[in-house]
C-alpha cells in the first residue's frame, strides 16, 4: 500500500476525525508540527473533531491538557470522548441507587454526573449490595490493583447489574517499545473471570462515531463520504471508521509502524483506505 500525503488527501473532505494519542501526541508529548497541521485544517475550512477513548477527563480538561502540551486553539465541542457516551448511557438508564466505580475520583466526578451517589469499589460492603445499581470501569488508576480487582470479581459474582466500560482500550504506550494495561484490558480480565459481557463505549464501537456524526450534523450538513477518519491503530480507529462507513487513514506516528503494517493488516483483516507517515506532511 503506497503512502499518501495527509495534507493533500484531507482537502477532499469536509470534515476530519482525528484520534488523539498517536496522531496528535505520544508518550513524549505533543508531536512536533501538529499545531501547524491543525492550523492548516482550519485555514482550509475543514471541520475538525478529536475522537478519544480517554474517559478520565472532561472536554474542558482535555483542551487544557493540549494547551499544556503546546497545542492551542482547540474548542471543547471539537473533542468527543468515550466518557461522554458512558455518561449519556448512565443518565438515561440508571435512575436510582448508587453507581460503583473502579478508577479515580476525578474521572468519577466527570462521568457520573447523573445526580446519583457514586462509590468506589474499595468502599463497597460485599454483604450489603442492595443499593448498588451499576458498576463502571473508569480508569486504570485510583485503586489497589490486587485488592480492588479481586473485590470487583467477587462483587459481580454476587450481584447481576449493568456493567459499563468507559474506555475500551486494552493498553496504552508509555515508550517506543512498552505499553501499560488500560482499564479496557482490566475489564476484559474481569469479564472472563465472571463469564459476563460488559457494555463498552469508545472506538471501535459505532456509538462513538454515531455520536460524533450526529453532533457534527447539528452544525452543518455532512454525509459519511464527507468525513475522513485518521488514526494510528487498526483495531480501534480504522476498524471503527470502516464499520461506520467512513474513509480511513492509518498513520505511522503511533502504535502502528510502517515496517510491520502489512503483517498487521494481513493478520487482522482490517484494511485502511489510505496510509501516511503522519498528519504533518
Amino acid at each position: 500500500m503506497k503512502n499518501t500525503s495527509f495534507k493533500t488527501l484531507v482537502q477532499d473532505y469536509k470534515a476530519v476525525f482525528l484520534d488523539s494519542y498517536g496522531v496528535l501526541k505520544n508518550h513524549q508529548g505533543l508531536i512536533d508540527g501538529v499545531q501547524e497541521t491543525i492550523d492548516f485544517i482550519r485555514d482550509t475550512g475543514i471541520t475538525l473533531r478529536i475522537l478519544t477513548n480517554d474517559a478520565s477527563r472532561s472536554q474542558e480538561e482535555q483542551v487544557q491538557v493540549f494547551e499544556n502540551l503546546g497545542l492551542n486553539g482547540l474548542k471543547e465541542e471539537e473533542i468527543i470522548t468515550s466518557g461522554m457516551l458512558a455518561r449519556q448511557f448512565l443518565e438515561l438508564k440508571i435512575t436510582s441507587g448508587k453507581i460503583a466505580y473502579l478508577g479515580t475520583e476525578s474521572s468519577a466526578n466527570y462521568i457520573l454526573q447523573t445526580g446519583l451517589e457514586h462509590i468506589p469499589i474499595s468502599d463497597i460492603d460485599l454483604d450489603d449490595l442492595d443499593e448498588i445499581s451499576a458498576l463502571v470501569f473508569l480508569d486504570d488508576e485510583g485503586f489497589d490493583w490486587n485488592h480492588d480487582i479481586n473485590k470487583t470479581v467477587n462483587f459481580l459474582r454476587r450481584k447481576n447489574l449493568p456493567v459499563i466500560v468507559a474506555n475500551s482500550d486494552k493498553y496504552y504506550p508509555v515508550s517506543n517499545s512498552d505499553v501499560a494495561i488500560a482499564i479496557g484490558g482490566i475489564s476484559r480480565l474481569v469479564e472472563y473471570m465472571v463469564n459476563q459481557r460488559f457494555m463498552r463505549f469508545g472506538k471501535p464501537d459505532s456509538q462513538m462515531f454515531m455520536y460524533a456524526y450526529d453532533e457534527l450534523n447539528e452544525t452543518g450538513n455532512y454525509d459519511k463520504g464527507d468525513i475522513l477518519m485518521v488514526g494510528d491503530t487498526l483495531r480501534t480507529d480504522i476498524l471503527g471508521g470502516n464499520k461506520f462507513g467512513l474513509k480511513t487513514l492509518l498513520v505511522f506516528s503511533g502504535n502502528t509502524r510502517s515496517e510491520n503494517v502489512e503483517l498487521k493488516i494481513n493478520s487482522s483483516g482490517i484494511i485502511p483506505d489510505f496510509t501516511a507517515n503522519s498528519i504533518l506532511e
